[in-house]
């Protein structure tokens, strides 16, 4: 399971270009607000026009989890949106603490509880392929770091993490970074981590101390500083 591209995406006077592989595994691809990271993951999802070539081998389904939760909403209530996924709302509501919630309207939810019924859906269909466009935004630190065992538990799977998130992160196989116009790939982790552009405060402290972490979680920051110190 592979997917291939190179490939460029113009949408008004904005392009991006990327070239890239990517396999099994979780890959963080990082980039500022407005670099074209949203673009870039519609067109690998094949939901925008892009101009190259882009080959999905061996991948059957590809899901897509937008920015914005309510781009996703189909039904009128939270136990038919559930349903509208091909998923039992016993399965995947108790999970996410919206139980209760089954007969209400999911426009009705906050933004947090909305952003966590579609992450509950898309990582509940486990697809070949997943792309998700900025899924911290509205969690919890407690939302972020089940969302994070979540994405590590994808085996055998590929998921594209496209983000900007600062804090909370989960391992991953490989970091690439959006920037001017065109994607960065810097390689498979740890080895790719030193020259990591979009690296949150907590990797380039722990990098300016001398120490390397073995992936970018704070777990791996820390540790990493503690073998220093021994």
């Amino acid at each position: 399971m592979r997917m291939e591209m190179d490939i460029i995406v113009a949408r008004g006077g904005f392009q991006v270009a990327c070239q890239a592989s990517f396999g099994p595994g979780v890959h963080m691809i990082s980039g500022q607000v407005g670099s074209g990271k949203t673009t870039l993951a519609l067109a690998m999802a094949s939901l925008i026009p892009y101009q190259g070539r882009l080959d999905k081998e061996g991948v059957g389904d590809v899901l897509m989890s937008f920015q914005f939760p309510e781009h996703h909403i189909t039904a009128s209530r939270l136990d038919d949106e559930v349903r509208s996924w091909g998923l039992d709302p016993e399965q995947v509501l108790p999970g996410i603490g919206l139980d209760d919630r089954r007969g209400s309207d999911p426009l009705h939810l906050s933004r947090g509880g909305l952003k966590r019924l579609n992450l509950a859906c898309v990582l509940a269909r486990d697809p070949d392929l997943l792309i998700l466009d900025e899924p911290f935004s509205s969690l919890d630190c407690v939302a972020k770091s089940q969302l994070c065992r979540a994405i590590e538990d994808r085996k055998g799977k590929i998921t594209l993490l496209f983000s900007h998130e600062r804090s909370v992160l989960p391992r991953v196989d490989t970091l690439s970074h959006v920037e001017y116009g065109r994607l960065i790939h810097h390689g498979t982790v740890p080895g790719s981590i030193a020259a990591w552009q979009g690296a949150p405060p907590y990797i380039r402290q722990t990098l300016q101390s001398g120490a390397r972490p073995e992936n970018i979680t704070h777990k791996d920051a820390r540790e990493a500083i503690c073998r220093m110190r021994d």
